[in-house]
């Protein structure tokens, strides 16, 4: 018995104002999809899902990362300007005679 390839004839819409990228979900859709479909008798190589899985957890952990940055970034620029405003308000020492 053979199996015809699926294509799909849809465009896939992207609302305005959001990323073309693949976020998480979209990729645990995606192998949740690959699993079903495979078939048992055969199926999918393992070392290559294992090192699909891994690469998902380091692209995870590096999103992760750069949020946390951009919070610890955004903290230090409020700092600063706290900073700046303390020294603008401060008035300047006269000078000892």
């Amino acid at each position: 018995m053979s199996v015809n390839g699926i294509t799909n004839t849809n465009p896939v819409f992207h609302p305005p104002g959001t990323s073309q990228q693949m976020g998480q979900s979209d990729f645990l859709r995606l192998m949740t999809a690959q699993l079903s479909q495979q078939d048992p008798f055969n199926p999918v190589d393992n070392t290559e899902m294992v090192a699909q899985m891994a690469q998902f957890s380091s692209l995870a952990g590096i999103s992760e990362t750069n949020n946390a940055l951009a919070q610890i970034s955004e903290q230090l620029a409020a700092q600063t300007q706290l900073l700046r405003d303390i020294k603008a308000a401060t008035p300047a020492p006269t000078p000892a005679e």
